[in-house]
């Protein structure tokens, strides 16, 4: 029997449908690249190919894109008890540009049919149900700011954060940022309205792990200093602030620092930041001291930061996500 999954991630599954490098992907999909993605599969994916057992919580349609997520699940081992399946919205394509330089923009979708797609209407009743067995052997409960964009899911979402923090599950939260699944008519580069802000607030405030880009620290709490954004909540939890190929900064239990980028060939930045997501919770559950950890996180982050700047080097989130194995070779090859 496969082992009880240690974190579960819960969102959205989807297909990146990566643009020719300075192309438009809504007008030019002969020469698009189509990939598996969504932040929370692809840390799920990211987990397993580490070694870390962990299971999928989302929405899938009953089509092409929805069979070759089963098939990928199933080869990479991530437990799909939960996994709810929609007979009549699509699983979602994102439409991704790429520039030059592989730096993306999400700009819109395709694939609906009218009523949705179905990451949308994830449903709390039947997430209900399948909850307690997994809540009962899992330490972290992995989301994004997402689902809140959709009535149905929002429901779903938060439902799991109350039973994970009655179960004693700790929440790890990605914001990731994305206004077009709001609004598809905003500019993909506006922040979250007052009211969006509001909607994003209980899971900032139940997070033990925090991982923002800077642009949205600086939207959320005034600040990109992670030191600000962990003192400004009342859990003070770890956070991490990443901005691109600018170092890497963290507040671990109030000490703070920073971290270089490590300089690769970049094909494709999609999926690298849950890429390191993935190596950060890896690292969290297999680190034998937790407080010597919390004292001295730079390793930690170190083998984060590699798994992401290893998914940049290959197209799409999935496919380039390496083993820990891959991880430590990089990094040896990369001593400080």
């Amino acid at each position: 029997m496969a082992p009880a999954p240690l974190v579960i991630c819960l969102g959205e599954a989807l297909i990146d449908r990566l643009g020719p490098h300075g192309g438009d992907p809504a007008v030019d999909p002969a020469r698009c690249d189509d990939r598996l993605g969504g932040a929370p599969a692809n840390v799920a994916c990211a987990l397993m190919r580490l070694g870390t057992p962990s299971g999928f919580l989302g929405r899938l349609g009953r089509d092409a894109i929805g069979a070759a997520f089963r098939a990928l699940f199933a080869a990479r081992g991530v437990d799909t008890a939960a996994l709810q399946w929609d007979a009549e919205r699509p699983t979602r394509i994102v439409l991704v540009r790429r520039d030059a330089s592989g730096d993306r923009q999400f700009g819109g979708f395709a694939g609906d049919r009218g009523a949705g797609f179905a990451d949308q209407a994830l449903d709390a009743s039947a997430l209900s149900a399948a909850l307690g067995p997994l809540l009962a052997t899992a330490r972290w409960l992995l989301v994004g700011t997402i689902p809140l964009a959709s009535p149905a899911a929002a429901s779903a979402l938060q439902l799991a954060c109350r039973e994970a923090a009655a179960a004693g599950v700790a929440l790890a939260l990605d914001v990731n940022w994305r206004p077009t699944f709001w609004d598809p008519a905003a500019d993909p580069a506006s922040g979250p309205t007052p009211a969006q802000s509001a909607a994003i607030a209980p899971l900032l405030q139940q997070a033990a792990l925090l991982k923002c880009a800077a642009e949205e620290a600086r939207w959320l709490f005034g600040s990109d200093d992670p030191a600000v954004v962990s003192a400004a909540l009342p859990q003070h939890p770890d956070v991490v602030v990443t901005d691109g190929g600018a170092p890497l900064r963290w507040c671990f239990s109030g000490r703070s620092g920073e971290l270089r980028a490590f300089r690769v060939p970049v094909v494709d930045t999609t999926g690298a930041g849950d890429a390191f997501t993935a190596g950060l919770l890896h690292g969290l559950l297999h680190n034998p001291s937790q407080s010597e950890l919390h004292n001295q996180p730079e390793p930690l982050l170190r083998f984060a930061s590699a798994c992401g700047a290893l998914v940049c080097q290959g197209a799409g989130a999935i496919d380039p996500q390496p083993s820990a194995n891959a991880v430590e070779a990089f990094l040896a090859s990369h001593d400080a």
